[in-house]
């Protein structure tokens, strides 16, 4: 199969080079989509943002074509030129038989409407519980909300993280969607656990940093790492986080960490905590999980965490500090725990196993 995913910012995760430009989960998911099903022979390409690479450059058996840059264009006309129009552009030199896009957002219509008029096919997957929402889609202007929908009503496939989102599809938009679980890079290394309680996350408001701060301050004799670059339209947040972070003793801010230097992050952490007011599947979960790091959080997406016992899911910052207390004092229960989350990784995440949905979709669309 030819299959061209729509990912602008995913050049980061798939080319290190470029690493130093941020990213956010669904372009790590995209891309090891992509890798994998180029390491079973399918042809693989992406469409991302021009960051100064050579068109159609190759790597690791997906080849990317560029669209535009991400400042490009004169604003209200640039909608159509370059991002229509470039978009597009890539779009058919890709020639691919399956178009593959996520989160809600114009680039579901444009896809669209470029499927329809080629005689593609064309897969939406679903990135955060909001994308099932109408009334709280992450969209900013209506027009941009209007392509959405209009794509979203097209799409010859819905995919979804979870339960919750496949019945919220269902609800809102009486559309029918498929599960299909996530992809997660295998640790490279053990090393030394020697950060008690990391936190992880774009900076933007319904990330609530300003919770894990609060976090920090319970407990001066511990050790806590934060990981998060600016999103635009958050900048001053993100000052704000980095100024009252460096007030902070115990609290190492390390702002953006290219994902390819994350691991020893993940391995090294007692204790993931995730503070976030709203999510998908976080791909920080799977990361930690895999590295035998339990995650303690306010988000727990089908009750997995409650379920398996992989960390603690809360409803208050007493409880989260609770927990956190007693994963990072007590050897035998964090352990156990540990184990767990290990153990819950082997069983449900091989990638044989996760990518089977993804391909009997492909197949039955075309």
């Amino acid at each position: 199969m030819k299959i061209c995913f729509l990912g602008l910012e995913n050049l980061p995760v798939l080319a290190p080079e470029f690493n130093r430009h941020g990213i956010g989960g669904e372009q790590v998911q995209q891309t090891l989509l992509a890798k994998a099903l180029a390491r079973r022979d399918h042809a693989v390409s992406m469409v991302v943002y021009d960051y100064g690479q050579d068109d159609c450059a190759c790597w690791n058996g997906v080849t990317a074509h560029k669209a535009y840059r991400k400042d490009a264009g004169i604003p209200i006309f640039r909608f159509i030129y370059p991002r229509w129009t470039g978009v597009w552009s890539a779009l058919h030199r890709a020639n691919a038989d399956i178009y593959y896009v996520s989160c809600a957002g114009i680039a579901l219509g444009l896809v669209a409407l470029f499927c329809k008029r080629h005689g593609r096919k064309f897969v939406f997957r679903v990135a955060s519980d909001t994308d099932c929402e109408p009334d709280k889609l992450l969209i900013r202007y209506w027009r941009d909300k209007k392509l959405y929908e209009y794509g979203l009503r097209r799409a010859d496939a819905i995919l979804v993280q979870s339960i919750w989102q496949q019945d919220a599809m269902r609800t809102n938009y009486s559309l029918h969607s498929r599960v299909a679980e996530m992809l997660v890079d295998t640790p490279e290394r053990a090393v030394a656990r020697d950060i008690d309680v990391l936190w992880v996350s774009n900076l933007r408001q319904l990330k609530r940093p300003e919770l894990y701060l609060a976090l920090v301050k319970k407990f001066p004799q511990l050790k806590f790492h934060m990981v998060g670059g600016p999103q635009p339209g958050f900048g001053e947040l993100f000052n704000q986080i980095r100024r009252e972070a460096a007030d902070l003793p115990n609290c190492t801010f390390h702002g953006l960490v290219p994902y390819h230097e994350m691991d020893n992050k993940y391995a090294a952490a007692r204790v993931f905590v995730n503070t976030s007011d709203t999510e998908g599947f976080p791909n920080s979960y799977l990361q930690a999980w895999i590295r035998g790091t339990p995650v303690v959080t306010f988000f727990d997406p089908d009750a997995v965490i409650r379920r398996e016992n992989l960390g603690r899911a809360v409803s208050s910052l007493d409880e989260m500090a609770s927990a956190v207390t007693e994963f990072v004092a007590n050897d035998n229960v964090w352990s156990a725990a540990s184990e767990r989350c290990k153990a819950y990784m082997a069983r449900f995440y091989g990638e044989d196993r996760i990518l089977s949905p993804y391909l009997e979709m492909f197949k039955r669309i075309l």
